[in-house]
């Protein structure tokens, strides 16, 4: 009644606020549309890049206007492939500024997540592709029938005008030639699509609701999909050469025309990283699979000499988008972090907590790459970000299990340190969702298995603070957990800060259902253990994380793409007019094949490091000014875990109300696994969002619950906990 009496009382207060909100959602949506315009050109031009008309008709025009005495023949392809990725990142860059300035957009209206949940509920739930939407389902289907349209107008113009290589050719052998030739062409079209996913501060993902981590899948698609290609490309060739006697071809190094002998050494590279990518591999030799992808730059180095400069044009955005994060991630991993706590947790879990600067923001779900010299210099391992932004605005925390031998190593080096110590730690991100959208549901039901409850403290420490708000209607949230051990209770812990901040559990609708499936009934014995907190010295040479340029610092990033690709630009027609173009037109000399290959490597290399180099440095000057300010930490008395009091004697008093709001909330189960199935169903209300986060059968069963379609009430989100 108050609402509706106050806008009838004030309709010209009313009335000019929806008009603002109204013109800013057209604003938002034409921008939108240009990017759309923009990406299904560029997509266009590799549909009609196979055919008959562009390969006879279109390229002769375009070459003669595009291929410029500064560019050579690569001018057409700069502009058809190259420049439309890069703009639509570069205006990306503001567009998200503008989109992060006005908060996080988690109000969006229930009918537009309606419209989308049909498209995002799971179709296809199975090993190896793992859980796939059926929005991700039509996106695969028409990416294949692309290939297969590129592939079969290759042919038919190929056949057509069926060129023999050498004298006495069949003409058998001749197609031979062409169908591999061919089967590279299609490989190379899914490396213009092959490094988007892994750019882990991208402005193109977050413009179509992605993260790097819920996209790592498709890399590892299109990483399959490309091997099988260039697989059958590279026997496909050498098969010919030995039905042809021509096997003196494999080592041959043309000075005008592709390097076999580059394309051969490439394909070796790429059979290293191939056969260790494999999950059977990946998840029992991990440290083989982490050092074998890294020769990824050697394989880039030699395959871009095989394919030459205007292939390497049409995947140049994916690449130079790559390199661009990976060396602002290298700049921002120099610089030690600053380390104020560890929390050991009786479950052998340690939470350590980061100083960070104020304007670093974050979203739950967000994940932080570690590095500690001490255990490897080498090793980066992903953890879920535990802490909140908003409620803890210069602390940062992550969780780690100790389930190998890195994480071993560093609980044990931490159990064994003094109480106030040193301890050396790089870092790179926070990496996540642009906002919560999680929070838009009527409900939420989380479930997890083992360590796969830490994505969800964030999400309930951020449900905390947006209850503080006033008129701000939170999701209520059931808890699922499944442990092995009782000790493992202490994980629930985290939902708690170190740091003391308050964090009022019993201001939200939470409750808590806790599995232990390896006891049949509560320890008889008090197993009631403290929580120890490491307290670390402040170093002088540390720095609290500070935002990493791109998703904190958007319009950074777009004068680092602009400026990078600009000088790119400038370098390559610079070198082209002045340089190569004298040489192949005042005299018969033709500039080698390889060299040019070599300067187009080097060129946007050079160009990113200057560009990104300077404004990183500015940045931090920046930073390191507002970072100078140390705190002064008190180590506090250890403190009884709470997550022990809930397996353990009740007959004491809990220290504080929100240790006793956690116990209250939480109800545990001893000897039993949650009936998923069952606990799902009975969930009321008409929209449920359901997250899971655990082993690969868990998530795989409640996305074939959701699936379904015995319940429409329930929505999987697709948010992947899995690096």
């Amino acid at each position: 009644m108050m609402d509706s009496d106050l806008v009838r009382e004030s309709p010209a207060i009313a009335t000019p606020s929806y008009e603002g909100k109204k013109k800013k959602k057209s604003r938002h949506t034409v921008t939108r549309m240009m990017f759309l315009v923009v990406f299904l050109g560029w997509l266009m031009v590799w549909v009609l890049l196979p055919t008959k008309v562009y390969k006879q008709q279109w390229t002769p025009k375009l070459n003669s206007k595009l291929n410029s005495t500064y560019f050579g023949e690569q001018g057409t392809n700069l502009l058809l492939f190259t420049f439309p990725m890069m703009l639509i990142a570069a205006v990306g860059c503001v567009y998200l500024h503008f989109q992060k300035k006005k908060g996080n957009s988690f109000s969006r209206s229930i009918s537009a997540s309606h419209r989308l949940a049909f498209w995002k509920k799971p179709v296809l739930v199975m090993a190896p592709l793992g859980i796939v939407s059926a929005m991700e389902l039509v996106f695969a289907a028409m990416f294949i029938m692309l290939l297969i349209w590129s592939l079969a107008n290759y042919l038919y113009v190929s056949f057509g005008h069926l060129h023999m290589h050498k004298q006495g050719e069949k003409v058998w052998e001749a197609k031979f030639r062409s169908v591999s030739l061919r089967l590279g062409y299609i490989g190379n079209l899914c490396w213009a699509f092959l490094f988007f996913p892994v750019t882990r501060g991208s402005s193109i993902l977050p413009l179509v609701g992605l993260t790097s981590e819920s996209s790592i899948k498709y890399h590892i698609w299109l990483g399959h999909l490309s091997m099988v290609l260039f697989a059958a490309h590279s026997i496909g060739f050498v098969i010919y050469w030995a039905m042809t006697n021509q096997m003196a071809e494999m080592l041959e190094w043309s000075k005008t025309y592709v390097s076999n002998v580059a394309g051969e050494i490439a394909f070796l590279f790429a059979l290293i990283m191939w056969a260790t990518s494999f999950p059977r591999v990946r998840r029992k030799m991990f440290e083989v699979f982490f050092y074998t992808h890294h020769i990824y730059t050697l394989y880039i180095f030699f395959y871009v000499l095989h394919v030459g400069t205007a292939y390497f044009c049409m995947i140049l955005p994916g690449i130079f988008l790559f390199i661009i994060d990976r060396y602002l991630r290298f700049l921002q991993s120099r610089q030690r972090a600053r380390l104020v706590s560890a929390r050991i947790l009786p479950s052998e879990a340690v939470e350590l907590t980061f100083s960070k600067s104020l304007g670093l923001t974050y979203n739950p779900t967000s994940i932080l790459f570690v590095n500690l010299p001490s255990i490897s210099r080498l090793q980066w391992h992903p953890f879920t970000v535990t802490s909140n932004c908003n409620s803890e605005p210069d602390k940062l925390s992550i969780v780690i299990k100790t389930e190998g031998s890195w994480s071993q190593k560093l609980y044990n080096k931490l159990s064994s340190l003094p109480a106030v110590d040193c301890f050396d730690v790089s870092v790179e991100g926070p990496y996540g969702p642009t906002s919560s959208h999680f929070l838009r549901h009527e409900s939420l039901v989380m479930v997890s298995g083992g360590s796969g409850v830490a994505p969800f403290i964030s999400i309930i420490r951020e449900i905390i603070f947006q209850s503080t708000k006033p008129n701000c209607k939170v999701p209520g949230i059931l808890l699922i957990c499944a442990f092995k051990n009782s000790a493992d209770l202490t994980m629930l812990d985290l939902l708690l800060p170190a740091s003391g901040m308050t964090s009022d559990i019993s201001q939200i609708q939470l409750q808590i259902e806790a599995y232990i499936t390896r006891e049949k009934e509560q320890p008889t014995t008090d197993i009631q253990k403290l929580l120890r907190t490491i307290w670390f010295k402040p170093n002088t040479s540390d720095a609290p994380i500070s935002a990493a340029l791109g998703p904190n610092s958007w319009l950074w990033l777009c004068a680092i793409i602009i400026s990078s690709f600009i000088m790119f630009l400038l370098f390559l027609g610079i070198l082209t007019r002045y340089y190569i173009y004298p040489i192949e037109h005042g005299s018969d000399e033709i500039y080698h094949f390889s060299f040019r290959c070599l300067w187009d490597m080097f060129f946007p290399c050079a160009a990113i490091f200057l560009a990104a180099s300077g404004v990183f440095l500015w940045h931090k000057k920046q930073a390191t000014m507002e970072g100078k300010q140390i705190q002064n930490m008190e180590v506090p008395t250890p403190v009884a875990s709470p997550g022990l009091w809930l397996c353990g004697s009740t007959d004491r008093e809990l220290e504080s109300l929100p240790h006793q709001s956690l116990v209250e909330a939480t109800k545990v189960h001893f000897g039993a696994r949650p009936d998923l199935k069952k606990i799902l169903f009975d969930c009321k209300g008409s929209d449920v969002g359901v997250l899971v986060c655990g082993p690969r059968k868990m998530r795989h069963e409640v996305a074939r619950i959701c699936s379904s379609g015995l319940a429409d009430n329930l929505h999987f989100e697709s948010i992947s906990f899995n690096w």
